[in-house]
């Protein structure tokens, strides 16, 4: 039998991934030097590069997903639009990742341990 609040935890429509989307300027060395602070940040905060300007973050709940959104908040740079999207694992699950016309599985998330 399963134990209900282990079950919860994990349930797909209740975990979710936090995607930040970017474009950011790279005009000037300064920029570039910006961006690149603004892309370690998200890797520092586990974030993985979906693609170069797409970040994206498995929460366990939405109050751990509501956590990263305000570190990424507290990180944004004065130029360049960011945005940051929560989707339920369920919805991450139904997204068709194509690699030229050949169709791959998506990245199933990594096993995280949380400590608080």
């Amino acid at each position: 039998m399963y134990d209900d609040c282990y079950y919860t935890r994990l349930n797909q429509y209740r975990s979710l991934w936090v995607l930040v989307f970017f474009d950011l300027p790279t005009e000037t060395r300064k920029d570039r030097k910006i961006a690149t602070s603004f892309r370690k940040k998200l890797l520092d905060d586990g974030f993985s590069m979906f693609q170069f300007s797409i970040y994206m973050r498995f929460c366990a709940s939405r109050e751990n997903a509501e956590v990263h959104t305000k570190r990424v908040r507290n990180n944004l740079p004065h130029h360049g639009k960011v945005g940051v999207m929560q989707i339920t694992d369920k919805q991450f699950g139904m997204i068709e990742i194509f690699h030229g016309k050949k169709s791959i599985d998506p990245e199933k998330p990594s096993q995280q341990l949380e400590l608080f």
